[in-house]
């Protein structure tokens, strides 16, 4: 696994770089329109909700733009937790099967929709798409697009909105990162994890703490200042270091450990909760380790909040966006972020490169832990012959107890 992991990891620099070259002529339409004649598409389907047998690369029709949309040609997209637990069902509401996930993508603008301003066919561009976009086409509302620099890859680009949006959301919208402030993270070593690091960077002396697997903290050590095993006691650690505790606790792991850190909160400190990345336990939803997560969830009292003067608060971008229409908002971060990438302040941690076929072992990279930063499905990239043979189990019970184990955490 660790020799396949360096190999993946090899070719995915090679890609990365290998775009910065061939990017350079796809901006006319000319380039970008060579499939726009077929009616059909490639896409990864999920038939219906649980394991990874439940995905497949199937051909759909092609989607066209109504009033207010773009059509966009997809070269990459984002994959990140939340597809896991939507291939669970382990969402609010799920949507009904068959459906196409992916909630970010890049690419260039086939076609322009009714009342369109603003954007060209031939466009290089990011999105967020309300599902859909992992397919080889997708229409999405134009307020949730952005153009893309033109240094930044397209790989780069999907890995760009969902992580650092959330990032930035979280530390300075909701939690008001200042100079000085100490920031507690888990899952260091993911897509949100890295992107928090790196803002915190942009404010003069930040302190941040990080929880991630012992395997990563040689390659994330740079970037966080006190770097601890996920299965220490860090709450002991973060006092050792720093006795009054820390300004702010980003917590992806389904409220488990607010207790610990909410102990850990300096007065007027701020917890977020803004993920949930220990439901999902195993491959298929189990009932039973549903239910244990639940339970396990600790209960907060609103007096106790209101006599230490402590803060708690949720953060959930795709509602932001889908649900509660802060659109508006959200482009407003986005130019700030992409300030700070034109200014080499900030830059997407790109862990591999996968193509549609391969999304299942792509998946399967991210319960085994295996990723630093974020994956990416490259929609042009002809799958690679595996080397390891991946075994996928459809039954959470059927995993050892360590693998079990070893899924709640660095997925964020």
């Amino acid at each position: 696994m660790a020799k396949e992991g360096a190999q993946r990891a090899e070719e995915t620099e090679q890609m990365i770089q290998k775009e910065g070259g061939k990017e350079a002529g796809e901006g006319s339409a000319a380039g970008s329109l060579r499939a726009a004649d077929t009616k059909e598409m490639r896409a990864v389907v999920l038939s219906a909700f649980g394991g990874l047998n439940k995905l497949r690369v199937s051909k759909k029709a092609m989607p066209e733009p109504q009033d207010g949309e773009l059509k966009i040609r997809v070269k990459a997209c984002g994959l990140n937790f939340i597809d896991l637990m939507v291939r669970q069902g382990n969402i609010d509401n799920p949507p009904k099967t068959p459906l196409i996930p992916g909630f970010e993508c890049s690419g260039i603008v086939e076609a322009v929709g009714d009342s369109v301003k603003g954007f060209e066919i031939g466009d290089r561009i990011m999105a967020f798409v309300n599902y859909s976009a992992w397919a080889e086409v997708v229409c999405t509302p134009v307020e949730f697009v952005y153009k893309i620099p033109d240094d930044m890859s397209f790989s780069e680009a999907a890995a760009f909105p969902m992580n650092f949006v959330t990032a930035y959301m979280m530390l300075f919208e909701v939690a008001n990162l200042r100079e000085g402030m100490s920031v507690l993270v888990h899952s260091a070593g993911g897509g949100v994890g890295q992107a928090v690091a790196q803002l915190c960077s942009t404010v003069p002396n930040v302190t941040v703490f990080g929880t991630a697997s012992s395997f990563k903290h040689e390659a994330i050590k740079d970037s966080v200042t006190h770097l601890f095993d996920r299965n220490v006691d860090y709450v002991q650690e973060v006092k050792r270091i720093s006795a009054d505790g820390v300004d702010i606790v980003l917590d992806c792991l389904c409220g488990e450990n607010t207790g610990k850190g909410l102990s850990l909160l300096k007065p007027l400190g701020t917890y977020i909760l803004y993920g949930s990345s220990n439901m999902v336990t195993g491959e298929t939803k189990s009932f039973f380790s549903f239910a244990k997560s639940w339970w396990q969830v600790e209960k907060v009292n609103p007096i106790k909040l209101y006599e230490e003067n402590k803060v708690i608060a949720g953060f959930s971008l795709l509602n932001l966006l889908f649900k509660q229409n802060r659109s508006g908002l959200i482009k407003g971060v986005m130019d700030k972020l992409l300030d700070l990438y034109n200014r080499k302040k900030i830059k997407p941690v790109v862990d591999s490169l996968w193509a549609l076929e391969e999304v299942k072992e792509a998946m399967q990279r991210i319960h085994d832990r295996g990723n630093i930063g974020k994956l990416i499905l490259d929609v042009e990239k002809a799958p690679t012959p595996l080397t390891h043979a991946y075994t996928f189990t459809d039954d959470v019970g059927k995993n050892s107890k360590e693998d079990n184990e070893n899924l709640t955490s660095d997925q964020c």
